[in-house]
């Protein structure tokens, strides 16, 4: 028998809500077949068979919340359609080796022996592979990392461990645990009690998959990144003025370009003439994007999510206001598909609309800057020696100093403060 446990539909999931079956116990599943729904920390998914086989067991119910990564939540038969007992000659040699206690149990096909846990790659990530496949390569000490899946989204599915070849063998014991025991356990943190604050005196929200993927998530960027702010002010009345032209022509086709639709396109122009500002970090080398795939902060119930609008650089505004609000939508009903959320090479988080004159983000590793938008305020300017009144807002540009230094952030700034200021050659 297979298990089907409890997937890892991104990154930062621990645990989820198994919403909805799409199959039932007999039923038949070919590789591919989407046979659940499941509520993850950040949206609602449909789950994909990996294994071929029937549906022997559904181990948990409809609407289960809090199910851990790799829990087993059903049964298949194996891929040859029948369940894989042990031979009578293992059988044998397995009772004569078991406890006394185990002995005196009636005879019986010994259960298929659970599949090792989940392997991670060398940079932490978690390495996506079926339990069957995990099995195999365990019997033939295969090492997971080295092996390409071809299943649905890269996972590894038993046809890659049977055709893997001979030299990918696992690490030693050894070098396993001194790789498991090298990072320094992080300081856990303090309870109120032990702050001097009583029970009772507080009401306490338990902590659902966003606020601990999101608390994870910052925790790590904050310790790990070494990131520093850059602030610029920029006038924005001309683009004030072109933004009421442009929603005046585009008001019968129902579309409403904002100020934030202004500054992702600007943004991703001037990462087009900046590109050294569009890379991420990696333990191998600095990546130089070829697109600038923006991220774009989103509050939703519980948390923050940053849907993508990719390639921003082709996109007309137009376009840019009618993809965010859509994801922005989606983002809010938890209807997000992970491609739509993951990745992205840079940020952009307004909270202008809140009145915040300025504030300084976290760094959405493994992007190298993030820009934090202000509101927008009438302030005084002095032009031609001559003190006027311009709308303002300030931009801060939150860079990781491994990939943006301070002269690389600043060219960027130089170069998105006049797609801002005027704002028509973003129409061209």
């Amino acid at each position: 028998m297979t298990d089907i446990l409890m997937p890892a539909l991104s990154p930062t999931m621990e645990e989820g809500v198994l919403a909805k079956w799409h199959v039932k116990v007999g039923d038949v599943v070919s590789a591919g077949d989407v046979i659940a729904e499941i509520e993850t920390d950040k949206a609602t998914m449909e789950v994909e068979a990996v294994d071929e086989g029937e549906v022997t067991d559904i181990l948990v119910a409809e609407g289960t919340e809090g199910v851990k990564v790799n829990t087993p939540i059903a049964r298949l038969k194996d891929e040859g359609g029948a369940a894989a007992p042990a031979p009578a000659a293992k059988a044998e040699a397995a009772k004569a080796e078991a406890a006394p206690a185990q002995a005196e149990a009636p005879k019986a096909a010994a259960p298929a022996a659970p599949a090792p846990a989940a392997p991670k790659s060398d940079n932490g990530e978690r390495i996506f592979a079926s339990p069957l496949a995990r099995r195999i390569a365990a019997q033939n000490g295969l090492d997971l990392k080295s092996i390409k899946g071809t299943g649905p989204h890269g996972r590894i599915v038993k046809r890659d461990v049977e055709g893997a070849p001979k030299g990918a063998a696992q690490p030693t014991a050894s070098t396993a645990t001194a790789a498991a025991t090298s990072g320094i356990a992080p300081r856990q943190a303090q309870s109120l009690a032990q702050m001097g604050i009583p029970d009772g005196s507080y009401d306490l929200i338990p902590l659902d998959g966003m606020k601990k993927a999101v608390a994870r998530r910052m925790v790590d960027s904050i310790q790990n990144v070494p990131h520093f702010p850059l602030f610029i002010d920029v006038e924005i009345d001309q683009l004030m003025a072109v933004r009421a032209k442009v929603n005046k022509m585009l008001e019968p086709q129902g579309i409403k370009v904002s100020v934030n639709d202004f500054v992702i396109k600007a943004a991703a122009l001037a990462l087009k003439i900046v590109p050294e500002a569009n890379a991420s970090y990696t333990p191998e080398g600095i990546a130089m994007h070829h697109n600038a795939d923006v991220s774009m902060a989103v509050a939703i119930d519980g948390g923050l999510i940053t849907p993508i609008i990719k390639k921003a650089e082709t996109k007309g505004l137009a376009q840019i206001a009618t993809e965010s609000k859509d994801l922005a939508k989606r983002a809010r009903e938890r209807k997000l598909k992970p491609e739509e959320f993951q990745g992205g090479t840079f940020s952009v988080s307004n909270l202008g609309m809140f009145g915040i004159k300025q504030f300084t983000s976290i760094i959405n590793e493994p992007q190298g800057c993030i820009m934090s938008v202000g509101a927008g305020e009438q302030r005084p300017v002095v032009k031609d020696g001559q003190l006027a009144v311009a709308t303002v807002m300030t931009v801060t540009l939150t860079c990781d100093h491994r990939v943006v230094d301070g002269a690389t952030g600043a060219r960027f700034l130089q170069a998105f403060k006049p797609l801002i200021e005027d704002p028509v050659a973003m129409l061209a």
